[in-house]
């Protein structure tokens, strides 16, 4: 969250309805866009510096978290709503149509912007979507997820984390969730948490994609899967979209957020992924 950018960044703001999206453009040539949910656009500095070598790269904070404000604050975020902000700043930006990397609840946003805006988006790459649709344990994950929602919102910050990686699949030292979950939060990133929990999680796991519309679509649908993701919920939950799509996984260097951990092993990935969509990808 410290990287401090090397290229040139312009930082702008859309008014679009009902929120204000912050936005960042680095770099020249054809249009990539990297996209989190609710991560912002923070995370994903150090692989837009690498990308924007020969890439327009936009980057932004998901309506409602960060730099993105929004009208109303009881208003939930839904995929719909966030993919419908994407197409609004790729138009804006008239520098498509766009390659789009969507990681976590923003592979959800990206596959909704697929299925809504297919002449906006050339490849679509959802990373590790946590979609709990069409998986066996769908009914005990909405029970655990409903729990998890309602652990956050009585105000155990630190119980909800435990949960949240419970459900994920993701283990980690105690120490290492002490240092990242258990310390003092800044104003912002408790109202960010706060909206996740009450406005977010809930229709992005919930969301069902249009799989007849997905396989049919002249975007080119990829789902991502990090190579240490093994055994998580969301190595689960993309492979059973990709078999629903009739479709293998494209795998990623990394875990579940492998753009952040290694951005460098990320992008060269990434480029070879891009340029085997063919002339102009």
């Amino acid at each position: 969250m410290n990287h401090t950018s090397t290229v040139p960044v312009t930082v702008e703001t859309l008014r679009v309805p009902d929120a204000t999206l912050h936005y960042e453009v680095r770099g020249a040539g054809p249009l990539v866009v990297l996209v989190g949910a609710p991560m912002d656009a923070r995370s994903f500095e150090p692989l837009a510096d690498l990308l924007a070598a020969d890439h327009t790269v936009l980057t932004t904070d998901p309506r409602g978290i960060n730099r993105s404000t929004v009208d109303d604050r009881d208003r939930d975020s839904t995929p719909e709503l966030r993919a419908d902000d994407l197409a609004r700043l790729i138009t804006h930006l008239d520098a498509g149509p766009a390659a789009v990397l969507g990681s976590s609840g923003g592979a959800v946003s990206v596959l909704a912007l697929a299925q809504a805006h297919p002449g906006l988006v050339h490849t679509a790459i959802a990373h590790e979507p946590p979609l709990h649709h069409g998986l066996d344990d769908n009914e005990e994950l909405r029970e655990r997820t409903e729990d998890l929602i309602a652990t956050h919102l009585s105000g155990d910050v630190v119980g909800a984390w435990r949960k949240f990686l419970a459900i994920a699949n993701i283990e980690m030292p105690e120490e290492v969730f002490q240092l990242m979950f258990a310390g003092d939060r800044t104003k912002q990133e408790a109202a960010d948490d706060d909206f996740q929990y009450a406005h977010m999680i809930r229709s992005t796991v919930r969301w069902v994609p249009d799989i007849a519309h997905l396989r049919s679509t002249a975007t080119r649908v990829l789902i991502g899967i990090g190579e240490d993701s093994s055994g998580q919920l969301c190595d689960r939950s993309s492979r059973a979209l990709s078999a629903a799509l009739g479709i293998e996984p494209t795998m990623f260097p990394g875990g579940h957020i492998g753009f952040a951990e290694d951005p460098d092993a990320f992008s060269v990935r990434l480029r070879t992924v891009l340029s085997e969509g063919g002339p102009g990808r």
